[in-house]
């Protein structure tokens, strides 16, 4: 298994890394939210097919 920060070898005191220092820098990415996961596009009104008037009736 590999340090997911620089590749190296991981150590058993810090699995998933290899070093306190990576260990550290994954967890100032978590702390200054670089993480993220990509979230769809708010709806905008147009796209909503329940705020569409209903059909005229013939």
């Amino acid at each position: 298994m590999s340090c997911p920060i620089c590749g190296k070898a991981t150590a058993a005191d810090y699995r998933p890394f290899c070093s306190r220092r990576c260990a550290d820098i994954d967890l100032g990415r978590w702390l200054t939210e670089s993480y993220r996961i990509p979230a769809a596009g708010e709806d905008s009104p147009e796209d909503d097919p329940e705020s569409d008037p209903p059909p005229k009736a013939h």
